[in-house]
């Protein structure tokens, strides 16, 4: 069984999911590292030159192969929840964690990455708080809907967010729960 981390850009999904990785002895992977490896070209360049959707495809392809496999940490990108086929797949096999932070701290933790040379394409026009707050009235439901655990990462030290989501996952896989929503 693997855990899926979803969320918004810059919700801590590549930082918990490599501490958690390291705790639990699971390989951890970035769908959206994976997708640029693919490629051959950052997801900045994949949008610029190709579009969303050919990106969106790619993410699907790449969810599609990560999916199958055991124990794994999967850090997914923010979209990933946009195609209903990729969580079927990540449900499958896994326990969906969503990491959500408030929109001013993700839009902080956004200008560090900015800063540190991890540029990303806005999704509307130009990250703005108010950009990220409308992406998020979207997408919320639909985290909502795949999540088995939700844990606010505002505050949250990432030591406390891997023992929350270690003991939940490990509840979880005991009781064997089916993933028939």
């Amino acid at each position: 069984m693997n855990i899926v981390l979803v969320g918004y850009r810059c919700s801590g999904k590549s930082s918990v999911g490599m501490a958690l990785a390291n705790k639990l002895n699971f390989e951890f992977v970035d769908t959206d590292s994976l997708v640029e490896r693919q490629a051959g070209m950052s997801i900045q360049e994949i949008v610029t030159r190709l579009g969303w959707p050919r990106f969106r495809a790619m993410e699907q392809e790449v969810v599609t192969k990560v999916s199958g496999q055991e124990n794994l940490i999967i850090a997914t990108g923010g979209g990933v929840v946009l195609k209903e086929q990729n969580m079927e797949r990540l449900r499958k096999n896994g326990f969906i964690v969503w990491l959500k932070a408030s929109p001013n701290i993700i839009k902080e933790r956004m200008a560090y990455h900015e800063a540190a040379g991890k540029k990303r394409p806005p999704l509307l026009a130009d990250n703005s708080v108010d950009e990220i707050e409308q992406v998020l009235k979207e997408r919320e439901p639909l985290y909502e809907m795949a999540a088995d655990l939700v844990l606010d990462t505002t505050t949250s030290h990432i030591d406390q967010v891997c023992e929350a989501i270690e003991k939940e996952f490990y509840t979880f896989s005991r009781k064997g729960l089916s993933h028939g929503r």
